[in-house]
């Protein structure tokens, strides 16, 4: 009875490791396929984000306009470069090359988030053909191992 027991469990654990390398050989390729999709997905939802995040600014900026007339007034010298009506303030200006460096400190922590591999290292590597033989054939051989060895029990 208790070698019975230790035959089962044995043969379950060799059975299970051998068939888990088995289909991870064999499905390598859309499981790199799955984690790059993943990863497309996320940066998707990033960007649907973001947009949704521009159309409340925006939405908010044309009910401010409607509601106020001296806004746009206001907003031209900004958006159009256009001089400002009133000859007592001051305005500074911002060069392109100050509006670029801007620009580009704003975007660089997100395109830095961006582009992370979400990939595991395991399946970069059993992707790669002589692993991937290698594994197949040792997954293989587990399972006939706990066929032979352990499969019949008397």
């Amino acid at each position: 009875m208790r070698n019975a027991i230790l035959r089962t469990f044995l043969f379950v654990v060799f059975f299970s490791i051998g068939a888990a390398a088995l289909s991870s050989s064999i499905l390598c390729n859309d499981l790199l396929r799955y984690y790059t999709n993943k990863q497309l997905l996320r940066m998707a939802e990033v960007s649907l984000s973001r947009l949704k995040s521009l159309n409340t600014d925006y939405d908010a900026l044309l009910g401010r306009a409607e509601d106020d007339p001296n806004f746009v007034k206001r907003l031209a010298p900004a958006a159009l470069g256009t001089e400002p009506e009133v000859q007592d303030t001051a305005y500074p200006r911002a060069r392109a090359r100050q509006l670029a460096a801007a620009r580009e400190a704003l975007t660089e922590d997100t395109n830095q988030r961006a582009v992370e591999p979400i990939v595991p290292d395991w399946v970069i590597q059993c992707c790669r053909v002589p692993q991937r033989i290698i594994l197949f054939l040792a997954g293989a051989f587990l399972v006939l191992i706990s066929f032979m060895w352990f499969g019949h029990i008397t």
